[in-house]
C-alpha cells in the first residue's frame, strides 16, 4: 500500500471554519501540486477528502473523482485517518486530503524519526509506502508546492 497525505493549500481566515475557501496563493499551490501528482499517480489511486471547503477545493485541483469522508475532518484522530485509508491493508495508492495537526501526527506515528526541518506545510504531500508484507512504513517523498 501507498499512502499519500496531502495537506490542504492555503485558505482564507474566517468563520465557520468548514466554509473557508482557498486563497489565490492556495489555488496556485493546489494546482502545482496536482500537476506533479498527476505525473506520478496511477489511474486507480483512491482519493478520500475531508468535508471542509478548503480540502474539497484542494482535491478538485487533481481533476480526479474522490470520496468525502467525515472521519478525516478537522480534529480527527490518527486512528480515524488510518482507518479511513485502510492502512496498511488497502491495495494500491490512497490519497488523504486533510488537515493539520492530524496529518503531522499520522506522519509521526508511521515515521517516528522525521529529518529535521521537514514539516507538513500547507499544500504539501507526504508519500509513505509500506514495505512488502511487513507493512513497515517508509517515507518515499515529501514535496512542498514551492518545489514543483
Amino acid at each position: 500500500m501507498e499512502l499519500i497525505l496531502w495537506r490542504h493549500a492555503e485558505a482564507e481566515d474566517g468563520y465557520p471554519d468548514s466554509a473557508r475557501n482557498l486563497t489565490a496563493k492556495g489555488i496556485d499551490q493546489a494546482r502545482r501540486m496536482a500537476e506533479w501528482l498527476r505525473s506520478e499517480l496511477s489511474d486507480d489511486a483512491l482519493m478520500i477528502v475531508s468535508p471542509t471547503q478548503r480540502t474539497q477545493q484542494t482535491a478538485m485541483a487533481l481533476k480526479k473523482d474522490f470520496v468525502t469522508k467525515d472521519e478525516i475532518r478537522p480534529g480527527a484522530s490518527v486512528k480515524n485517518v488510518l482507518d479511513a485509508a485502510d492502512w496498511p491493508h488497502a491495495s494500491g495508492i490512497v490519497i488523504v486530503v486533510g488537515h493539520q495537526p492530524t496529518l503531522g501526527e499520522v506522519v509521526k506515528k508511521l515515521i517516528p524519526v522525521i529529518p529535521a526541518g521537514l514539516h507538513v506545510k500547507k499544500g504539501s504531500v507526504w508519500w509513505i509506502k509500506s514495505r512488502g508484507n511487513s507493512a513497515e512504513p517508509v517515507l518515499h517523498v515529501v514535496k512542498y508546492p514551492s518545489m514543483v
